[in-house]
């Protein structure tokens, strides 16, 4: 019986498209956005030295997380610019952190911004403290309390 090579390199060639408009695809499919605030420069240009703390409110909105040292308020707003793939892949672009500080006046003192390079990585510790009652399996719990 003889081969139509014609009709192999036909199907090869289709096969070629078809993968190369998959994978084409696959990777275009990514879209960027923003978590937490959206801080403009303009919102930050604002903020100066001896304005009050509700102004830096009316200006930026509440702030995401507050920290009280003393006397002294600290607000602080995170701008996080992730990129997600069609497959749910997530990667982060860029962190800012807009800290405002104010004094026992609540009156600014200061800011600071904060970009994903100051940060520092922290090991998370999974190990346990034991405490009463969870040292033991549920079946060794059950057993234990069978023999009492």
């Amino acid at each position: 019986m003889p081969v139509n090579f014609k009709k192999i390199t036909i199907y090869k060639l289709a096969a070629i498209i078809g993968l190369t408009f998959t994978l084409s695809a696959c990777s275009g499919f990514t879209t960027a956005r923003t978590q937490g605030y959206s801080i403009p420069q303009s919102a930050m240009q604002q903020i100066r030295p001896g304005q009050s703390e509700d102004l830096v409110i009316a200006v930026l909105g509440s702030p995401q997380t507050k920290s009280n040292f003393a006397n002294e308020t600290a607000f602080y707003y995170v701008e996080t610019k992730i990129e997600q793939t069609a497959f749910g892949l997530t990667t982060i672009k860029s962190r800012t952190v807009l800290a405002i500080y104010f004094d026992k006046n609540r009156k600014v003192k200061d800011k600071a911004v904060y970009a994903l390079e100051d940060g520092k990585l922290v090991t998370i510790e999974t190990r346990r403290t034991a405490s009463f009652g969870e040292d033991k399996s549920f079946i060794q719990s059950i057993i234990s309390s069978i023999g009492n």
